[in-house]
């Protein structure tokens, strides 16, 4: 396997407080300030309001050479309609990492109360590498696209060989084809960029909205740059210790669907329901397990799907998808139905392979270049099987071997350590059962921000807090903070709607 370079705990931590020094500089010190917008928007075309509008912003590839090559990094908007109440820029942060950002202003305007809309301009982004900002593919086959080969999840008899052989070519084809752009790609860059897009609108501060993955990216602009932060949410929030950043993100969907899974029993046992699969919530446990093993050995055909056939990796890649939100249960009752022989398989849906191929290349470039992974292949088949023990229902993907593994760039620098220095300014909001990013994950953060944050709990399951599940105590924090930039005195949790 490759080899890749060590650093001691104590050599990171130094390098990490000396990262946050020199960047964290306060407001007042920024000598790029202009105070007024220097980027040329137009029309965004094909975005999903009118209102929005769009700009490219040129950033340096390595911000160690200001002066050397350039990239793209497209930006939207849409500006407050009352200039009498605009407080300033709320920066919306995409999650993945690899999401596009770009069209996120127009998604989220017609959800946000008018209070915040009145103040404050929605800008969002695709992060460098993503979408329209110099796009990187790393030029995989349709068959390399396929969510259970992205996912690690085992052989049907907890074999890794696959997922070896497999992460070793996916960080083969992206070293051959991702170029420097690839490369450059890392949390901290982005944090980089979304200072260069505060400086372009000429904002002496930024508000910022962080979800999932975008709550990480936010915790480390937020340190980087504390100086520059305004009002800061950080949403459905992911661990950020600086040692296991992306592999211990993986780690906790085990946890996550453990403690989700509960929420769909209920609902496909709940009398009424057309695609009820069980008279109880207990027997639906037992049912899904029993369906993907009958399916590891007995795979339906699925003619369109990638791969064309619903195998028992595929069932549990659609119990992770559909466990994010209680609009997916129908989807995956539907597929335990048609295990059953009870119903014919539904339509595949399934992304574009050009959007597939951009997606992946950014999140293995961020995954990779931020830490170091662990590169022995006895320790993965050790955690494997006793993560298939202990959580079956994620048969040991979550701590499973990925591309990062075998990835033949070092990182260009250490993680960044969130910490508590900087000012008060940051709430968290986080759902109790978050497949994605368990509440486990979210107290960590909290943790490491201290006295800077507050956290508001809600009692709800599925991925996402603020306008996603209908709580209104959890949505209503949220505003009053964004509109009045009074956090709570302590932390909040909101009971279940």
């Amino acid at each position: 396997m490759t080899n890749t370079i060590r650093r001691t705990a104590a050599a990171t931590a130094a390098a990490a407080i000396a990262v946050t020094a020199l960047t964290a500089l306060p407001a007042a010190a920024d000598p790029e300030r202009t105070g007024r917008d220097r980027l040329a928007w137009s029309a965004c075309g094909g975005q999903s309001d009118p209102r929005q509008q769009c700009a490219d912003l040129t950033v340096p590839l390595d911000y160690n050479d200001p002066g050397g090559r350039q990239i793209t990094v497209a930006v939207s908007r849409i500006a407050t309609a009352k200039p009498g109440l605009r407080h300033g820029v709320l920066m919306i942060i995409p999650g993945g990492p690899g999401e596009n950002g770009l069209d996120r202003p127009g998604s989220v305007v017609q959800r946000l109360p008018q209070s915040v809309v009145d103040r404050f301009d929605l800008v969002g982004f695709d992060p460098r590498g993503v979408g329209r900002s110099t796009p990187v593919s790393c030029g995989l086959d349709h068959s390399d696209l396929a969510m259970v080969k992205l996912r690690p999840w085992p052989a049907a008899d907890g074999s890794i060989d696959g997922n070896l052989a497999g992460g070793r070519h996916l960080a083969e084809a992206c070293a051959r084809n991702g170029g420097p752009v690839l490369r450059s790609i890392s949390t901290a860059n982005e944090a980089r960029d979304i200072d260069s897009i505060r400086r372009a609108l000429g904002e002496r501060r930024l508000s910022a909205w962080g979800t999932s993955y975008g709550t990480y990216a936010g915790a480390v602009y937020a340190t980087m740059f504390a100086g520059r932060t305004d009002r800061i949410v950080l949403d459905s929030n992911d661990d950020p210790d600086s040692s296991r950043v992306g592999r211990g993100w993986l780690a906790a969907y085990g946890q996550g669907a453990e403690d989700r899974f509960p929420d769909f029993a209920k609902w496909a046992s709940a009398p009424g329901n057309p695609d009820r699969v069980a008279d109880t919530p207990e027997q639906v446990r037992p049912l899904f397990l029993d369906l993907a093993a009958r399916l590891d050995h007995t795979p339906l055909p699925w003619p369109g799907a990638n791969p064309a056939e619903l195998d028992g990796n595929g069932l549990r890649e659609a119990m992770l998808q559909s466990l994010a939100a209680d609009a997916r249960f129908p989807g995956l009752a539907r597929l335990m139905l048609a295990a059953q022989g009870r119903r014919s398989l539904p339509a595949p849906v399934t992304a574009p392979d050009e959007v597939l191929q951009n997606h992946i290349a950014a999140s293995a470039g961020t995954l990779c270049n931020d830490v170091n992974w662990p590169t022995d292949p006895a320790a993965y088949t050790k955690d494997v099987a006793a993560d298939r023990a202990a959580r079956p229902l994620t048969a040991g993907m979550p701590v499973n071997v990925m591309p990062c593994a075998f990835w033949p760039f070092a990182p260009a620098e250490p993680p960044v350590r969130v910490t508590g220095r900087g000012p008060a300014n940051v709430l968290l909001a986080q759902n109790l059962r978050d497949p994605n990013t368990p509440y486990r994950g979210a107290l960590k953060l909290r943790e490491a921000f201290g006295d800077r944050a507050r956290m508001v709990t809600v009692d709800s399951g599925g991925h996402d807090v603020y306008l996603a599940n209908g709580n209104a105590c959890g949505d209503a924090v949220v505003t009053d903070y964004l509109v009045t930039g009074r956090r709570p005195a302590d932390d909040v949790f909101c009971p279940a709607s």
